[in-house]
């Protein structure tokens, strides 16, 4: 794919100063706007590139593919082809929720091209296991693909409001729920039900690029023990928490999320 249709097909928009090259990466149901907090404070100290996932935000939707975006590794060879198409050879990376695995399996990939990797609320597997706690039971999972199949913007309304979690300023979930509303349903529940089915435990080991892992203490998606769990597994690895409500941590507590960002980022 030419580089021009890789930068429209993931709208991607490069903006800012300074001679690194800071990469926002969304989670599921948002898109690059969810990072404007980070943009408005860090654009003076870096190259910032945004874009979307296909499915979200202002990426073509045409391009979804079952087939394609069947696991993580497809969007992971996505943003490979977004920074070789924007021509940018050695980043930073900041990956939300699934965009952490993201980050991660990208960087297994090619780790010439990342200097540095931050994995904020990221989680490597959710489901409960005997041994292994990832904060949901399969019922919880099935009750999930259950609600949005029978009436997604429903759903869509009580997710937001639940990871979002921030009652005293309910503005924040009604811009989550607008966002998630206005992905295709079909695709919602296919990306989710590929999210939550994941299982990259094993790829933790296998990532050599210095990484930060940040948990938020108020995160109902993704247990704090999740994120420790990563630290302790993924080498040249440091992990800390960030006080704020929900699993947006860069939403709820944006001006400690971009301290903590920037600080590790040196």
């Amino acid at each position: 794919m030419a580089g021009s249709d890789v930068m429209r097909r993931n709208h991607v928009q490069m903006m800012g100063a300074g001679e690194k090259i800071l990469v926002f990466a969304h989670g599921f149901g948002a898109n690059q706007t969810a990072w404007r907090r980070q943009v408005e404070v860090l654009s003076s100290h870096y190259q910032i590139l945004l874009f979307d996932h296909v499915g979200h935000g202002l990426s073509d939707w045409s391009a979804y593919s079952p087939r394609r975006y069947g696991t993580l590794h497809g969007y992971a060879m996505d943003l490979l082809e977004v920074l070789s198409a924007a021509q940018a050879e050695r980043v930073y990376f900041v990956g939300h929720s699934m965009s952490g695995m993201i980050g991660l399996l990208a960087a297994i990939a090619q780790p010439q091209r990342f200097e540095k990797l931050i994995l904020l609320g990221a989680s490597p597997r959710y489901v409960n296991e005997e041994v292994y706690r990832g904060g949901f039971d399969p019922h919880e999972i099935d009750a999930t693909y259950e609600a949005m199949s029978t009436n997604y913007h429903a759903w869509a309304a009580g997710y937001a409001g639940a990871m979002m979690a921030t009652p005293d300023r309910p503005h924040l979930a009604v811009e989550f729920a607008e966002s998630l509303s206005s992905i295709r349903p079909d695709i919602a529940q296919a990306v989710i039900r590929m999210i939550l089915e994941s299982d990259h435990r094993e790829d933790l080991p296998r990532l050599t690029v210095p990484t930060l892992v940040v948990q938020s203490t108020g995160d109902l998606a993704v247990p704090q023990h999740v994120g420790r769990y990563m630290a302790e597994r993924i080498p040249h690895s440091t992990y800390r928490t960030v006080e704020a409500s929900g699993h947006f941590p860069h939403i709820s507590a944006p001006e400690a999320t971009t301290q903590l960002i920037h600080s590790y980022l040196g």
